[in-house]
């Protein structure tokens, strides 16, 4: 069980971790090049009306005023409103209805690397040296390697284009329209009963969770085989085995467990990247997550969704680490000492 304190600390150094980075984004923005009056104003509009945008968004005070007041807000949810992506939208219910794609493109993403790659990795260090060993570690070297921007195009023209099997772009098809309760494709689908737009939306998905899912599994079986095979040489190991006790009971209940710890790190890490918006994957296959929609915002300068999004990112990130954190301390008591 994890203790109340550790916990406690775990959360207090959220806030750190948010101010700083409402800091830093407040003043990347505000020192950059372009002016958000002109950009809602327009360029051909006259300088007078442009000076009046200005003071309504309260770009005439001191910084520090403005940096105060952007505090403010981000302390009390308050993101203002879009200046081009969805002008005059409040920025938080654009973010609500971008922010569940993003998430569950990142769960089935992660589900899929995890579910082959940790049974890659471990097959790959029980049976190290061998021909399944070399053709796993050849194939998560590929994994690694290939980028999402070369490999998503080509299963689109393998499986769209030459066999017809797959669509490629969307989350679902044209010919359905499903109410959104919470966001999340798969899920509303099921709740409103339909199972063939549920079909539907599997078929979409399936491409860019794939895209996904081959990096996750890459990265999460060289690391599996990496720490499992460090733990199989130590010593508890090779006593457990002079026991009597069989080897697939050895793997599993001993080394698996401490075999785990550091794989846990890079699932947070690579977990944490997914939801701060796989924005070559939504690019490549046409899906509006909050990845597109940061890209989509610094491009028009809409800098109310740039300062929300970025702050959400963070937001996400750190409670993906405070997870981990938490995880470490169940599988090894002795890290929260």
């Amino acid at each position: 069980m994890v203790s109340k304190q550790f916990l406690v600390k775990r959360l207090l150094l959220l806030f750190p971790v948010l101010f700083g980075v409402a800091t830093v984004v407040f003043a990347i923005l505000h020192l950059s090049p372009g002016d958000p009056a002109v950009t809602i104003a327009g360029e051909r509009a006259s300088q007078e009306f442009i000076n009046e945008v200005r003071g309504d968004l309260g770009l005439d005070d001191p910084l520090w005023q403005q940096y105060v007041r952007f505090l403010g807000d981000v302390a009390a949810f308050d993101f203002g409103q879009s200046y081009q992506i969805q002008r005059g939208t409040p920025v938080s219910q654009i973010l609500a209805n971008r922010l569940p794609i993003t998430i569950e493109l990142a769960l089935l993403g992660e589900v899929a690397g995890l579910l082959f790659g940790l049974p890659l990795g471990i097959l790959s260090a029980v049976r190290q040296d061998t021909l399944t060993d070399h053709l796993t570690r050849v194939g998560a070297l590929s994994g690694i390697s290939i980028p999402i921007y070369w490999s998503g195009p080509l299963l689109i023209l393998l499986f769209a284009q030459f066999l017809g099997l797959l669509p490629t772009s969307g989350r679902i098809g044209s010919a359905y329209f499903v109410e959104t309760q919470t966001g999340f494709i798969l899920v509303d689908t099921l709740l409103a009963g339909n199972v063939a737009a549920f079909r539907s939306a599997v078929v979409h998905l399936a491409l860019p969770v794939v895209v996904l899912g081959i990096y996750q599994m890459a990265l999460i079986s060289r690391m599996m085989r990496s720490s499992m095979v460090e733990v199989i040489r130590q010593d508890y190991m090779r006593t457990a085995r002079a026991k009597g006790q069989g080897e697939k009971i050895t793997i599993m209940k001993h080394g698996l467990r401490n075999a785990f710890i550091p794989v846990i790190t890079v699932i947070g890490i690579q977990f944490g990247s997914l939801l701060g918006g796989a924005v070559l994957t939504e690019t490549v296959f046409e899906i509006n997550g909050i990845g597109t929609l940061l890209v989509d915002a610094i491009s028009r300068s809409d800098y109310p969704v740039v300062q929300a999004t970025v702050l959400v990112f963070a937001v996400l990130y750190t409670l993906v680490n405070l997870g981990v954190d938490v995880t470490y301390s169940v599988l090894d008591p002795r890290i929260e000492q």
